[in-house]
């Protein structure tokens, strides 16, 4: 009973703080205006500043911030206990995450959908723009090494994901050009994507799991994760090679022909999971099933090789309550696309309060699902059974959540360990209303494959905006141009991803990773600063942002310090001169707010440049529009 409660009370809480808090942000604060002119109707290219409806960008939106970011952040962060995790998620993603994510995407839209680094030019100094500029660079290029690694990981461990996966793409063109080229209503053609995504995933789990093993590149996909094969890092690099050719074809394409349809029909595919979840905690107690937190403790003591609660817990769960990457998505695409401000709302205060919710879930598939079972693949009939113990008795109850968290130090917490406890946790979930263990697992894996795929393409996108911006700080503008800027970001996420890394070739982007976590965090107090400074040149209020912002700025870099010092002592000379160099630039950002902060009260910024005539307004009428 306890788990419906905090379900209930989690989506009860966040209704009411999209209609209460979100509202006062945005009649008080920001005054969103539904007759201005935003971006993507000033600009309007076709590429990448298109007018959309709202539950288009919504889903786009959602489903880029997303990613795996509030699945596998509170995944480990229930090592420390599920109510600490709990509390963080509910209180930071209503007041510091979805504040964040609102207040950026506002100031975007009121800079010609900028980024938040072009922003810093304008708002504190030019200084700020390119220090920024610097650091987002530096995570988005992890980012793509990064999440090709998951994805990559994702396709091998639960090879019941590659059909569902790469079939949406067709699917997804097809819905963005009978959209905006043939005027189909997007509602018909949204069910119609995600009834074929779902036969998909049944397809996938019953009749077609794409194993490379057919190509005699990987073993079993579990069991070579396991034993650490070199087939299965061959797998992960061929895997990880052509989704760094997908992500530059998405990139340089316009948004409306796949990153739009494809984040839509996800944020439907998504939708449809949380229901399904939900209706599992309401439905198991009448039919009989027990799913308690009796499997997990409330808070428990880490072992010893496991970082502080303080500060870390603020820095594992980012996407789920906070940070910094979503106020690239924000000041990034999503500003580029909203054709009314009062659409702000709900795209950045709402998509965020959303991600909460997914988080709550997952916290509650790690820990009272999680107990219901585990499973290994049996290759042979293709169908995933609950593993049994020595005597042949089902693994359930507390014994099963300690195989995943109860016997391990911090280290052994690997990524297939992180995804699987959610996906097997919640496919026990569906379990409970009648949905067999193996078409559960391929929904949830399908589930948290499409958010990496979304968030891989989404970066990729991101970090050729950031070159662009950089070439133009730094007068070079060779690397201004999309193919150009596209190939460098490709290339550089791709050569991180390609270095080996701690779990072998394609893993590279795993020895950055450490420095990542803190200095997305870090971006998000960044983020907050020049949101401030938007407000008080604009002469605003800005008393709601002093605790984010000072919440943002200190645990991070407290973080970050505690690491910089580990670091050292281990001589890990890379991390810690990155680390080093992220918190010197950070400090710097600092430092210039700190001398401009009483000189800009009321001092407008300096005004946007006049559009050019290429890029004037073009008259385009479409159905998304």
């Amino acid at each position: 009973m306890l788990t419906l409660l905090i379900a209930v009370g989690a989506f009860v809480g966040y209704f009411i703080a999209y209609n209460t808090y979100g509202r006062w942000l945005s009649r008080r604060v920001f005054g969103l205006d539904p007759a201005a002119v935003c971006p993507s109707v000033e600009v309007n290219d076709g590429r990448d500043y298109v007018p959309t409806k709202r539950e288009i960008i919504f889903g786009h939106h959602f489903t880029s911030i997303a990613g795996t970011g509030p699945i596998v952040g509170p995944a480990i962060a229930v090592f420390w206990g599920w109510l600490p995790a709990l509390l963080w998620v509910l209180v930071g993603s209503v007041f510091i995450g979805a504040v964040h994510d609102f207040g950026a995407l506002v100031v975007s839209l009121r800079s010609r959908g900028q980024t938040v680094g072009d922003i810093a030019a304008r708002m504190i100094n030019p200084r700020a723009r390119l220090l920024f500029l610097l650091i987002l660079f530096m995570a988005l290029m992890v980012v793509i090494g990064i999440f090709g690694l998951v994805l990559a990981v994702i396709f091998t461990v639960y090879p019941i994901t590659v059909l569902p996966i790469w079939i949406e793409i067709p699917i997804a063109v097809a819905v963005g050009y009978l959209t905006y080229k043939r005027g189909v209503s997007v509602l018909l053609l949204s069910l119609g994507a995600l009834v074929l995504m779902y036969l998909a995933v049944w397809i996938g789990a019953y009749y077609l799991p794409l194993d490379l093993t057919a190509l005699g590149l990987a073993a079993n996909g579990a069991a070579a994760a396991q034993a650490g094969q070199s087939a299965y890092a061959n797998a992960i690099v061929v895997w990880t090679l052509i989704l760094l050719v997908y992500c530059f074809v998405a990139s340089v394409l316009p948004v409306w022909t796949l990153l739009q349809p494809r984040d839509f029909i996800n944020s439907h595919q998504l939708l449809v999971a949380l229901a399904l979840l939900f209706a599992a905690l309401l439905l198991m107690p009448l039919l009989g099933h027990r799913m308690e937190f009796v499997t997990a403790p409330i808070n428990v003591n880490p072992p010893a090789d496991a970082p502080p609660i303080w500060p870390f817990l603020f820095i594992t769960i980012a996407c789920g309550a906070v940070s910094g990457f979503h106020c690239l998505v924000s000041s990034g695409t999503s500003s580029k696309q909203i054709k009314r401000e009062t659409d702000a709302r709900l795209v950045g205060y709402g998509a965020m309060l959303l991600e909460g919710a997914l988080a709550v879930i997952v916290i509650l598939a790690c820990t009272a699902g999680l107990g219901q079972g585990i499973y290994s693949y049996n290759s042979d009939i293709r169908r995933y059974e609950v593993r049994v113990d020595e005597q042949g008795s089902p693994i359930v109850g507390a014994a099963a959540w300690h195989e995943y968290y109860g016997q391990y130090n911090w280290k052994d917490l690997t990524l297939t360990r992180k995804l699987g406890a959610f996906i097997e946790g919640g496919a026990n979930m569906l379990r409970g209303i009648g949905i067999p263990a193996t078409l559960g697992i391929g929904i949830m894996a399908v589930l948290v494959a499409s958010f990496a795929a979304t968030t891989l393409d989404t970066a990729t996108r991101l970090q050729r905006y950031v070159i662009t911006e950089l070439g133009t700080a730094l007068s070079l503008p060779v690397v201004t141009g999309r193919y150009v800027a596209t190939t460098i970001a490709v290339l550089t996420g791709g050569a991180l991803a390609m270095i080996s890394g701690p779990a072998g070739p394609g893993s590279g982007g795993l020895i950055l990773w450490p420095v990542f976590g803190a200095t997305n965090q870090l971006l998000a107090g960044l983020a907050f600063l020049v949101i401030a400074f938007y407000l008080i040149r604009h002469n605003r209020p800005t008393w709601f942002l002093i605790g984010p912002l000072i919440v943002m700025l200190v645990l991070p870099a407290w973080a970050m310090c505690i690491q910089i010092g580990q670091w050292w002592l281990a001589d890990q000379y890379l991390l810690f001169g990155l680390g080093l160099l992220v918190e010197v630039i950070q400090i710097w950002i600092v430092v210039e707010g700190v001398l401009m902060w009483s000189k800009v009260r009321g001092v407008p910024p300096e005004p946007l440049p006049a559009l050019r005539p290429a890029t004037a307004v073009v008259e385009r009428a479409s159905p998304a529009q």
